[in-house]
Protein backbone atom coordinates (compact mmCIF):
# COMPACT_ATOMS: atom_id res chain seq x y z
CA UNK A 1 0.00 0.00 0.00
CA UNK A 2 1.30 3.54 -0.67
CA UNK A 3 0.94 6.04 1.24
CA UNK A 4 -0.29 9.88 0.58
CA UNK A 5 1.18 13.24 0.24
CA UNK A 6 -0.01 14.59 3.57
CA UNK A 7 0.89 10.55 5.54
CA UNK A 8 4.39 11.10 4.57
CA UNK A 9 4.84 14.74 4.96
CA UNK A 10 3.70 13.78 8.86
CA UNK A 11 6.07 10.75 9.20
CA UNK A 12 9.14 12.54 7.70
CA UNK A 13 8.09 15.96 9.33
CA UNK A 14 8.39 18.24 6.34
CA UNK A 15 5.81 20.12 4.76
CA UNK A 16 3.56 19.39 1.55
CA UNK A 17 5.41 21.65 -0.22
CA UNK A 18 9.25 19.91 0.67
CA UNK A 19 7.52 16.80 -0.11
CA UNK A 20 6.12 18.08 -3.70
CA UNK A 21 9.53 19.89 -4.30
CA UNK A 22 11.56 16.53 -3.63
CA UNK A 23 8.91 14.45 -6.16
CA UNK A 24 9.15 17.08 -8.69
CA UNK A 25 13.02 17.34 -8.56
CA UNK A 26 13.42 13.62 -8.76
CA UNK A 27 13.16 13.04 -12.70
CA UNK A 28 10.28 10.32 -13.89
CA UNK A 29 9.03 10.17 -10.30
CA UNK A 30 5.46 11.00 -10.76
CA UNK A 31 5.37 8.69 -13.53
CA UNK A 32 6.95 5.25 -12.24
CA UNK A 33 6.08 5.82 -8.21
CA UNK A 34 2.73 7.82 -7.82
CA UNK A 35 -1.12 6.99 -8.54
CA UNK A 36 -4.38 8.71 -8.42
CA UNK A 37 -6.84 6.92 -5.71
CA UNK A 38 -10.16 8.74 -5.93
CA UNK A 39 -9.34 12.61 -5.14
CA UNK A 40 -5.83 12.22 -3.99
CA UNK A 41 -2.00 11.18 -5.18
CA UNK A 42 -0.33 8.28 -3.46
CA UNK A 43 3.13 7.19 -3.58
CA UNK A 44 4.04 3.59 -3.59
CA UNK A 45 6.71 1.90 -1.34
CA UNK A 46 9.36 2.39 -3.36
CA UNK A 47 9.02 5.98 -3.86
CA UNK A 48 8.54 6.57 -0.12
CA UNK A 49 12.01 4.88 0.54
CA UNK A 50 13.22 7.21 -2.33
CA UNK A 51 11.63 10.23 -0.44
CA UNK A 52 12.63 9.08 2.68
CA UNK A 53 16.47 9.07 1.56
CA UNK A 54 16.34 11.74 -0.17
CA UNK A 55 18.65 13.54 2.19
CA UNK A 56 20.88 11.09 1.61
CA UNK A 57 20.43 10.65 -1.68
CA UNK A 58 21.18 14.44 -2.34
CA UNK A 59 24.15 14.51 -0.19
CA UNK A 60 25.67 11.45 -2.00
CA UNK A 61 25.28 12.97 -5.08
CA UNK A 62 27.03 16.02 -3.52
CA UNK A 63 29.63 14.39 -2.63
CA UNK A 64 30.08 12.48 -5.99
CA UNK A 65 29.95 15.71 -7.20
CA UNK A 66 32.57 17.19 -5.26
CA UNK A 67 34.59 14.26 -5.97
CA UNK A 68 34.24 14.91 -9.33
CA UNK A 69 35.50 18.40 -9.10
CA UNK A 70 38.28 17.44 -6.81
CA UNK A 71 39.08 14.98 -9.72
CA UNK A 72 39.35 17.75 -12.29
CA UNK A 73 40.85 19.78 -10.06
CA UNK A 74 43.96 17.82 -9.71
CA UNK A 75 43.74 16.76 -12.95
CA UNK A 76 44.16 20.79 -13.75
CA UNK A 77 46.61 20.80 -11.23
CA UNK A 78 48.80 18.17 -12.37
CA UNK A 79 48.58 19.82 -15.59
CA UNK A 80 49.75 23.27 -14.40
CA UNK A 81 52.48 21.57 -12.73
CA UNK A 82 53.72 19.89 -16.02
CA UNK A 83 53.55 23.56 -17.54
CA UNK A 84 55.56 24.97 -14.83
CA UNK A 85 58.49 21.92 -15.02
CA UNK A 86 58.47 22.96 -18.69
CA UNK A 87 58.68 26.47 -18.09
CA UNK A 88 61.22 26.15 -15.68
CA UNK A 89 63.16 24.03 -17.83
CA UNK A 90 62.90 26.63 -20.44
CA UNK A 91 63.91 29.68 -18.10
CA UNK A 92 67.11 27.39 -17.05
CA UNK A 93 68.05 26.72 -21.07
CA UNK A 94 67.80 30.40 -21.71
CA UNK A 95 70.06 31.50 -18.54
CA UNK A 96 72.39 29.18 -19.85
CA UNK A 97 72.24 30.45 -23.42
CA UNK A 98 72.41 33.69 -21.57
CA UNK A 99 75.68 32.90 -19.57
CA UNK A 100 77.19 31.27 -22.77
CA UNK A 101 76.83 34.70 -24.48
CA UNK A 102 78.35 36.97 -21.81
CA UNK A 103 81.03 34.59 -21.74
CA UNK A 104 81.46 35.12 -25.67
CA UNK A 105 81.48 38.80 -25.21
CA UNK A 106 83.62 39.33 -22.44
CA UNK A 107 86.14 36.77 -24.43
CA UNK A 108 85.95 38.69 -27.41
CA UNK A 109 86.27 42.05 -25.13
CA UNK A 110 89.02 40.24 -23.32
CA UNK A 111 90.68 39.40 -27.41
CA UNK A 112 89.86 43.11 -28.66
CA UNK A 113 91.71 44.46 -25.88
CA UNK A 114 94.50 41.96 -26.23
CA UNK A 115 94.71 42.97 -30.50
CA UNK A 116 94.91 46.36 -29.97
CA UNK A 117 97.87 46.04 -26.93
CA UNK A 118 99.59 44.21 -29.86
CA UNK A 119 98.91 46.86 -32.57
CA UNK A 120 100.47 49.31 -30.12
CA UNK A 121 103.28 47.88 -29.32
CA UNK A 122 103.72 46.86 -33.03
CA UNK A 123 102.91 50.62 -34.35
CA UNK A 124 105.74 51.83 -31.05
CA UNK A 125 108.45 49.36 -32.94
CA UNK A 126 107.88 50.78 -36.41
CA UNK A 127 108.21 53.89 -35.36
CA UNK A 128 111.43 54.40 -33.54
CA UNK A 129 113.26 51.97 -35.99
CA UNK A 130 111.96 55.05 -39.07
CA UNK A 131 112.73 57.54 -36.56
CA UNK A 132 115.97 55.89 -35.98
CA UNK A 133 116.60 55.30 -39.80
CA UNK A 134 115.97 58.94 -40.42
CA UNK A 135 118.73 60.37 -37.92
CA UNK A 136 120.64 58.07 -39.18
CA UNK A 137 120.57 59.07 -42.36
CA UNK A 138 120.42 62.43 -41.55
CA UNK A 139 123.59 61.50 -39.50
CA UNK A 140 125.16 59.87 -43.07
CA UNK A 141 124.66 63.22 -44.54
CA UNK A 142 125.64 65.69 -41.46
CA UNK A 143 128.94 63.87 -41.57
CA UNK A 144 129.51 63.77 -44.86
CA UNK A 145 128.68 67.62 -45.51
CA UNK A 146 130.86 68.02 -42.71
CA UNK A 147 133.95 66.24 -44.15
CA UNK A 148 133.53 68.16 -47.33
CA UNK A 149 132.70 71.41 -45.96
CA UNK A 150 135.11 72.01 -43.01
CA UNK A 151 137.97 73.82 -44.77
CA UNK A 152 135.68 75.86 -46.27
CA UNK A 153 133.90 76.57 -43.11
CA UNK A 154 137.23 77.56 -41.19
CA UNK A 155 137.74 79.79 -44.14
CA UNK A 156 134.39 81.13 -43.71
CA UNK A 157 134.07 81.43 -39.79
CA UNK A 158 137.43 83.12 -39.49
CA UNK A 159 136.13 85.82 -42.04
CA UNK A 160 132.98 86.12 -40.39
CA UNK A 161 134.05 86.61 -37.24
CA UNK A 162 136.07 89.51 -38.26
CA UNK A 163 133.58 91.02 -40.26
CA UNK A 164 130.87 90.80 -36.98
CA UNK A 165 133.49 92.77 -34.75
CA UNK A 166 133.90 95.75 -36.82
CA UNK A 167 130.31 95.52 -37.90
CA UNK A 168 129.21 95.12 -34.26
CA UNK A 169 131.07 98.53 -33.69
CA UNK A 170 129.59 100.14 -37.09
CA UNK A 171 125.79 99.03 -35.40
CA UNK A 172 123.42 101.79 -34.65
CA UNK A 173 121.68 101.91 -31.01
CA UNK A 174 118.27 100.29 -30.96
CA UNK A 175 116.45 102.15 -29.10
CA UNK A 176 113.55 100.25 -27.26
CA UNK A 177 109.93 101.63 -27.99
CA UNK A 178 106.62 100.68 -25.59
CA UNK A 179 104.49 98.04 -28.11
CA UNK A 180 101.27 97.08 -26.77
CA UNK A 181 100.73 93.58 -27.04
CA UNK A 182 98.19 92.74 -29.80
CA UNK A 183 96.89 89.49 -28.89
CA UNK A 184 93.78 88.09 -29.30
CA UNK A 185 93.63 88.01 -25.30
CA UNK A 186 94.19 91.41 -24.79
CA UNK A 187 91.04 92.40 -26.68
CA UNK A 188 88.64 91.82 -23.87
Amino acid sequence: MGKTIRQLSEELKLSKQAINQRINSINGFRSKHTYKVKNHLEIDNQGVKLLANFDKQKRHERQQNQQDKNDKNENIDHILLKQLDVKDQQIANLQQALDQQQKLQIATVSENHRLKEHVRKLSGLLEPSSTTQQQQSNDKDDSLSNNANTSHSKKKNDKHDKDSVVDADKRPQKTHKNKTNNSWWHFW
